[in-house]
């Protein structure tokens, strides 16, 4: 299984923003649906976006869409999360994962150390 690693979270205030990364290593993801999942304290890790290997499609759960944007680099070796307009309940950990699209489910059962992000309010 390839291994991720995400980056680019912090503290930042409401309305603001922040662009996440993911990375691989011992492998690439080049080839594969890749998607951004989310949890805060307390709840399940949940849905937030996910773009097609080919970069042509994609998804996103309905309380981002029109400020999150998920897209990769021309390489497919570096995944990003755009996220603007930040609210208060963006606050969570983010992680990326290999999805199972439509169902925008992960498929590795290993996750990567995540990357936190705050938002104030």
């Amino acid at each position: 299984q390839v291994q991720v690693e995400e980056s680019g979270g912090g503290l930042v205030q409401a309305g603001g923003s922040l662009r996440l990364s993911c990375t691989a290593s011992g492998g690439t993801f080049s080839d594969y649906d890749m998607g951004w999942f989310r949890q805060s304290p307390g709840t399940e890790r949940e849905f937030v976006g996910a773009i097609s290997w080919s970069g042509n499609y994609i998804d996103y759960e309905d309380s981002v869409k029109g400020r999150f944007t998920v897209s990769r680099d021309g390489a497919k070796t570096t995944l990003f999360l755009q996220m603007d307009n930040l609210k208060f309940e963006d606050t969570a950990v983010y992680y990326c994962n290999r999805v199972r699209w439509g169902a925008w489910e992960a498929i590795w059962a290993s996750w990567g150390p995540g990357t936190q992000v705050t938002v104030s309010s």
